[in-house]
């Protein structure tokens, strides 16, 4: 592998990281069944955890 190919793979990594936590967060934020009120996003509703579990993936550089 040469650094391009790093260095994009690594891009791309941060992209989806970066999307994944801003669809949970827009979530969480309007999410009227209970993702406004939890401290840790694991105590959210099934939609804000499997968010949660996307960003998670996606961070660590997986895809879900």
């Amino acid at each position: 592998m040469n650094n391009e190919t790093v260095g994009a793979a690594a891009k791309r990594a941060e992209d989806d990281m970066l999307r994944s936590y801003r669809l949970w967060f827009e979530h969480a934020r309007k999410c009227a069944v209970g993702c406004k009120r939890v401290v840790r996003a694991q105590d959210g509703c099934e939609d804000g955890r499997e968010l949660w579990g996307v960003y998670r993936l996606a961070r660590i550089g997986r895809t879900s």
